[in-house]
């Protein structure tokens, strides 16, 4: 479809350019009258970085530009190319019978596609509809049975179209508008994907409480805001319990009861320093393998913050041969170290990690006393120091 050069055409694309220039993304644009026109100028390896072509001159601007900007198949291009048609210019030279004879009507039509003698309708992409379901009941209600009993209907609707889809929710949003324009909401969110109307009208029911209906609900909606790939299960002849269903259904409610952050599992994370090698995760989310170094044990039970401790050693780099922690008093039987540990340094910048170069070192011990306990101590700073610090961070079996 041909369509006038936009005015301001060109000082929108050198914005276009100069921000996709400053984010380091190379780019090449053409403005023209038609879309074949517009393709083939911004790809052709002879066209410079910005061109803009006045509607009616494309066949001027096209004519040395070569044939594959006409957006045909390599194996169209590389026959037109042992013909010796290299450019579109020589192409459209070239009787079309005999050319639509050899590789049938698709370079023609590109070619008036380009030129504008042919419209062209242009498809813009669409975002998937989302999956959003509405009731509108003939009078508004209020009551908590009419409001469950819309979600109800609700959630069968939008499960089956999820079903359809091969999808399950993850997170779903009921939104309740009233008559005198307000509106409230309410969200549940699950562990895995999931589309089970019974358990999702379970959850997002114990949430109606937080609801005020006013003087009416007039609609209600229910849309599943975020959703990911689910196959359809078995009959219900091979089909088996599946425990992690009935696990995420539990983890499910007790989410939605105290809280969607507060339930969570341990999960390793890439750091060398002690309290940074455990992270939050979803309770159900994959997560990797616990790994060990034999050659550093690292204790059962890490404490919280590291404690200080007053410590006792011989020499700045030997383990402390007595120690006192939280008022009690350990005699060092055996001790084995140092593992020096340092902060990362790409954290020194961080208000929080702002402290002097020598707390940035720390060596560790693994010490036992003469009562068979075992201790992870370390000593904070340099060995220069006049009055090093000791820590103790964790405890072995």
């Amino acid at each position: 479809m041909r369509a006038l050069h936009p005015p301001g055409g060109d000082k929108l694309a050198d914005t276009l350019a100069a921000r996709l220039s400053r984010n380091e993304i190379p780019c090449r644009l053409a403005i023209a009258g038609t879309t074949g026109a517009a393709w083939a100028l911004a790809r052709s390896p002879i066209g410079q970085d910005f061109t803009s072509v006045p509607t009616g001159e494309e066949r001027a601007a096209l004519r040395h530009l070569p044939v594959a900007g006409l957006r045909l198949d390599p194996r169209t291009v590389a026959g037109l190319r042992r013909l010796g048609l290299r450019s579109v210019g020589e192409l459209a030279r070239v009787p079309r019978s005999e050319v639509t004879a050899r590789f049938g009507a698709l370079p023609v039509l590109r070619l008036d596609q380009a030129m504008g003698t042919v419209e062209e309708a242009i498809v813009w992409p669409h975002p998937p509809p989302p999956f959003v379901e509405r009731f509108s009941p003939v009078e508004p209600i209020g009551t908590p049975e009419d409001l469950g009993g819309a979600l109800e209907l609700l959630t069968a609707r939008l499960c089956q179209r999820l079903a359809e889809q091969r999808q399950g929710g993850h997170r779903f949003v009921a939104r309740f508008f009233r008559v005198d324009g307000e509106d409230q909401h309410i969200a549940v969110a699950t562990a895995l994907p999931a589309r089970e109307p019974k358990h999702l009208t379970k959850l997002l029911r114990e949430r109606l409480e937080t609801v005020d209906p006013g003087f009416g609900i007039e609609t209600v909606t229910l849309e599943a805001e975020s959703v990911a790939p689910l196959g359809t299960p078995q009959g219900k002849l091979l089909a088996a319990p599946d425990p992690g269903r009935a696990l995420a259904e539990l983890v499910d409610t007790l989410a939605n009861r105290i809280g969607e952050g507060r339930i969570w599992r341990p999960a390793p994370q890439e750091s060398h320093v002690p309290e940074r090698g455990v992270r939050p995760a979803p309770p159900l989310a994959a997560a990797p393998a616990w790994t060990t170094d034999p050659s550093a044990p690292r204790p059962i039970r890490l404490l919280r913050r590291p404690e200080p401790i007053e410590a006792t050693a011989p020499i700045p780099d030997d383990p402390p041969i007595l120690f006192r922690w939280r008022g009690a008093l350990h005699r060092v039987r055996a001790a084995s170290g140092p593992e020096r540990i340092g902060a990362e340094w790409w954290r020194r910048a961080e208000p929080q990690h702002d402290r002097p170069e020598a707390d940035m070192l720390r060596d560790y011990y693994r010490v036992e006393d003469t009562e068979g306990a075992r201790f992870w101590v370390f000593r904070a700073g340099l060995q220069a120091q006049p009055l090093p610090r000791w820590y103790l961070h964790g405890l072995f079996a």
